[in-house]
């Protein structure tokens, strides 16, 4: 399903405007050197194995509420769900709302997160993206909530396009995020607080936030294991509607880490990672010294 008509063309008028020119200006104060990070698996899991297939429909049905603040993706049947279920917090790109990603945040959704997405086209200070964390915190302490005793709040992980993007490596300095996957990020961002393993993500034919500016934040990233992945032939909004390359990896990623699924490990960890290798999707791939 595609939703690129309004709300894309307006993404696009910002992006080109706003981003484009950040970008530039950061890439011309240069460039740092290679990095060297560290990393911490999560628990086993208690979800059910999707056996690979990252990019399929998981196995939960999906609903959506619309609040405020933020707008929440999650498993339908959550109130009678066995288990707790992880978060990850969203942020939009510029002049963006969740309805532009809506494809993607089901996805997740559908795999047992509970996607807590920022109501806001200015994400970059990630304001809205942890008032969601403080929401579902209240939520999950409250009994006439669906969330109540649902929600895992020591599982939690940041993800963003764009300005959003920026946005996740914002929230990644807080100590309640476990691990970041900023896609095609802007520059208004330290990695140096950030304290998580990172999941960098450019696309090579990206003329807005440009890959190189994206591997900036990957070489100054020496503090914790982080990957660069780096999407064949991906412009900067071919993550917009249908989420495309952009879904199995991402969800892969955030099966490991917030959720402890074994399965997913090797897509990125070990000698032989299944990104490394995967040279259909992905036109450059690179991992620092502590990813191992």
């Amino acid at each position: 399903m595609s939703h690129r008509s309004r709300p894309v063309s307006r993404l696009r008028t910002a992006l080109r405007t706003g981003t484009a020119a950040l970008c530039v200006a950061v890439l011309a104060a240069g460039m740092p050197s290679t990095a060297t990070p560290a990393h911490a698996a999560a628990a086993a899991s208690t979800f059910p194995s999707v056996n690979g297939a990252w990019d399929a429909p998981g196995p939960y049905a999906t609903a959506v509420q619309v609040g405020a603040v933020n707008t929440l993706y999650y498993p339908r049947d959550i109130a009678s769900s066995p288990r707790r279920h992880p978060v990850i917090v969203w942020g939009n790109g510029t002049g963006a709302a969740p309805l532009v990603y809506r494809e993607l945040l089901l996805h997740w959704a559908s795999h047992g997160f509970i996607v807590s997405a920022a109501n806001t086209p200015t994400s970059n200070l990630g304001i809205s993206m942890r008032l969601g964390i403080d929401a579902l915190a209240q939520a999950d302490g409250n009994p006439a909530s669906i969330f109540y005793r649902r929600v895992d709040l020591g599982h939690i992980g940041a993800s963003g396009h764009s300005q959003g993007g920026a946005a996740a490596i914002v929230v990644g300095a807080d100590s309640r995020i476990d691990t970041i996957v900023p896609i095609q990020p802007g520059p208004l961002a330290d990695i140096d607080n950030v304290h998580v393993p990172a999941f960098l993500m450019a696309g090579q034919n990206d003329s807005i936030v440009l890959p190189a500016l994206v591997r900036y934040f990957y070489n100054d990233a020496d503090h914790i294991p982080a990957i660069y992945g780096e999407v064949r032939n991906a412009d900067h909004l071919t993550i917009v509607g249908d989420p495309g390359p952009f879904a199995a990896p991402t969800t892969a990623w955030f099966r490991f880490h917030l959720m402890g699924d074994a399965e997913a490990r090797p897509e990125f960890y070990g000698p032989a990672c299944g990104i490394c290798t995967d040279t259909r999707t992905w036109s450059d791939v690179r991992r620092n010294q502590l990813v191992a």
